[in-house]
């Protein structure tokens, strides 16, 4: 009796399958027009949004980690530098976008570069018209047709706080320079400058734990911080208020930008962040010290936004202030009044209010 061999249809089926199932991958994605690209983990698998072009050459495994904790014999952590002071959940929802009118030429020039960066932020993240919200209310309004993705959103946040570290350390590091040369204390400003840098740090390091930029836009962060890190050097030697009043606006942008975010949530708009299983990165449980009950992206973004409001009221105030010889309230200890609280002061504090 002759055998014959038979060929089964398995591995047949087992490429069909994987076809269908790249197919429906393919159907389920959702298209973010943007120029620049980012891999979002879902359900543990990271999919390509489609983009008008591919800058991303990583290849389409599991997110690594970008900065995994160094496992050394002795050490066993390494605390934060400027521990987070915390807030309470009033403080929270109290803050507001809000939106100083430029007052003088400074404040106006301010302003401007402002609006200028936000139309070329826009433009490179990829927003449609549709998804802008009222221009005439540019620093306030937070409802549009149509709603950003999870992935819009997360290149926002990663561009804006790339370069919102940048003034704060410039800022921090030229009055350094200067007590040294003068020989003269700096009565407290070097400290929330550079702790203000920090702190925008810690907002990049904890989405970055949520996405993994392309090398388009790693190239595209390499630029920026370098344009902005000399063109803030040289402005703050020639004007030091209006460098603060200028991040005063940009952190006008940012609260709005978390604000609208926050929004988009509550309404149901962002469906894996409205999850409440969603799962926030440890690294922002630990800085923010979150508590159990309140560890939802929702609650993350709170945090975050209440830390731009209070450096919104800190540059508005310190560009009011006289940059030489004032000492900075938000440290000082008051004779008959409280320290002050930028984040419920979105216009800052005049000279004569903290002085």
């Amino acid at each position: 009796m002759i055998s014959t061999p038979i060929h089964t249809s398995v591995p047949a089926s087992s490429q069909a399958i994987r076809i269908a199932a790249a197919g429906v991958l393919r159907q389920a994605r959702p298209c973010v027009h943007s120029r620049l690209s980012l891999k979002v983990p879902v359900c543990g698998a990271v999919l390509h949004h489609p983009a008008p072009r591919f800058f991303s050459t990583t290849p389409a495994h599991q997110l690594r980690d970008f900065f995994p904790a160094k496992d050394t014999p002795h050490i066993k952590t390494t605390p934060a530098a400027w521990p987070h002071h915390g807030f309470t959940p009033e403080e929270m929802l109290a803050v507001v976008p809000d939106h100083r009118p430029p007052r003088t030429v400074g404040d106006w020039v301010a302003w401007k570069i402002v609006r200028i960066a936000r139309y070329c932020m826009d433009k490179a993240t990829g927003m449609e018209r549709d998804q802008h919200s009222d221009k005439s209310k540019p620093t306030t309004a937070v409802v549009a047709e149509k709603p950003l993705t999870e992935a819009q959103w997360l290149i926002r946040f990663v561009f804006l706080e790339s370069i919102a570290g940048v003034p704060g350390m410039v800022a921090g590091m030229l009055r350094h320079l200067g007590s040294l040369r003068r020989m003269k204390r700096d009565n407290g400003w070097i400290e929330t400058l550079l702790e203000e840098s920090y702190n925008e740090r810690m907002h990049l390091l904890t989405f970055m734990k949520m996405c993994e930029p392309g090398w388009f836009m790693k190239l595209m962060l390499i630029a920026a911080q370098g344009v902005f890190f000399n063109a803030i050097f040289v402005s703050y030697l020639i004007s030091p208020k209006i460098v603060h009043r200028f991040v005063g606006y940009l952190e006008e942008e940012a609260v709005h930008t978390y604000t609208r975010s926050i929004y988009e949530i509550e309404q149901g708009l962002l469906t894996r962040w409205s999850d409440p299983n969603f799962k926030i990165p440890e690294l922002a449980i630990q800085y923010w010290n979150m508590p159990e009950g309140s560890r939802t992206m929702k609650d993350l973004i709170l945090y975050i936004r209440a830390d731009e409001a209070c450096h919104r009221g800190v540059n508005h105030t310190l560009s009011n202030l006289n940059q030489q010889e004032d000492p900075n309230p938000f440290v000082s200890t008051f004779k008959d009044r409280e320290v002050p609280k930028p984040a419920l002061k979105p216009a800052g504090y005049e000279r004569a209010e903290v002085i």
